[in-house]
């Protein structure tokens, strides 16, 4: 078949597109009509009553909707050897503002998430979408949701606890890791490789150090480190469910959440992904690992959680951005706060980054 317009797609629509045909956003599997963009930005909820937290849309300039009719078949193209196809079903227009107001819950483009969308055009296409190639990845984890689920059938796990991530993982995450490895036979160590902030630490970085640390510290054949390639939009409650659902079409049966799940800045309360994630967990059949503040206690001379130590004032604790700042400037992490190996891995790399751009 021959198709007369093309339309290029950013990387991050790429990926979504192809997350859908994968299954990766079941119940989702086709881009949003505006019927199912307005119910899911109002209610959480897709026009049938099922729960889907996050718009999935194909953004297109206002000459590209003036140009597209339903029932046009177009192309797509994207970066790293994106190719796909989609069948118009629909051309709408959607409400920026209104979308960062119920969505991000605030208008202000000092959330990353709003300032993305609001630089996007707000005309969007619906249709059916197809594959040819998806973006191509750097890395040799495990994408797609058969593959991890294929793995987890082969070690033959019957409960299998995910942990999403976008930063290197610290010891207070190992901490996370480890209780729910008492509990779950197995643990699936899902980073998101896609977009991200600015000053977030680059995926090929972080990729690196989960495997340093993992196998120095975790035992072998009781976790699975995969990929999931789309980007965070740091909706805070919202993206946390949305990460929940994902994890549970990747073969997940539980869901590691703490403090701040998803959030950015303080434009959320640090429980509020948590209480969402619960009140809604039964119906997305998923098991909720919730867990309180987590850290290092100099008295109690180890890592611990608000439910197990008394000292929460006295708690050795950095920032991302204290962290980002030590690291760049070529200093290595407290041991109370990272795994040597990996602050080591993290600060060469990183410093080596900074002293790249100024020349």
């Amino acid at each position: 078949m021959t198709y007369a317009k093309v339309i290029a797609v950013t990387a991050d629509v790429a990926w979504d597109v192809t997350l859908l045909t994968w299954g990766a956003y079941a119940p989702l599997q086709h881009l949003m009509t505006g019927e199912e963009y307005h119910s899911v930005c109002e209610t959480m909820r897709l026009p049938n009553g099922t729960i889907f937290p996050l718009p999935m849309v194909l953004p297109v300039p206002a000459s590209v909707a003036e140009a597209v009719h339903p029932g046009e078949d177009l192309e797509m193209v994207g970066r790293y050897g994106f190719a796909g196809q989609i069948k118009v079903t629909e051309i709408f227009k959607r409400d920026l503002l209104d979308e960062a107001a119920t969505v991000y819950l605030t208008t202000d483009i000092r959330h990353p998430g709003v300032a993305h969308l609001l630089s996007q055009s707000p005309w969007c296409l619906a249709g059916d979408i197809k594959v040819l190639h998806p973006p191509d990845l750097p890395f040799h984890e495990p994408v797609h949701p058969g593959q991890v689920k294929a793995l987890i059938r082969k070690y033959q796990w019957r409960t299998i606890a995910a942990f999403q991530t976008r930063n290197p993982i610290h010891r207070a995450h190992e901490y996370l890791h480890k209780v729910a490895l008492e509990v779950c036979d197995g643990l699936l160590l899902h980073p998101l490789i896609g977009s991200t902030k600015r000053d977030d630490i680059p995926a090929a970085i972080r990729m690196a150090s989960y495997h340093i640390l993992l196998d120095a510290y975790y035992p072998k054949h009781r976790v699975i480190l995969a990929t999931f390639p789309a980007a965070m939009r740091y909706a805070g409650p919202r993206e946390a469910l949305f990460h929940a659902i994902v994890r549970k079409n990747y073969g997940a049966t539980h869901f590691i959440i703490g403090r701040d799940a998803a959030g950015v800045g303080d434009f959320y309360g640090p429980y509020d992904a948590i209480h969402l994630l619960e009140q809604h967990a039964q119906e997305i059949g998923l098991t909720p690992l919730a867990f309180p503040a987590v850290g290092f206690c100099p008295r109690c001379q180890q890592t611990v959680s608000e439910r197990t130590c008394p000292h929460r004032s006295e708690w050795f604790t950095l920032s991302g951005t204290q962290v980002r700042e030590t690291l760049r400037a070529g200093q290595n992490l407290p041991a109370e706060f990272s795994r040597p190996e990996v602050s080591y891995y993290l600060q060469r790399a990183l410093s080596t980054i900074a002293q790249e751009a100024e020349g």
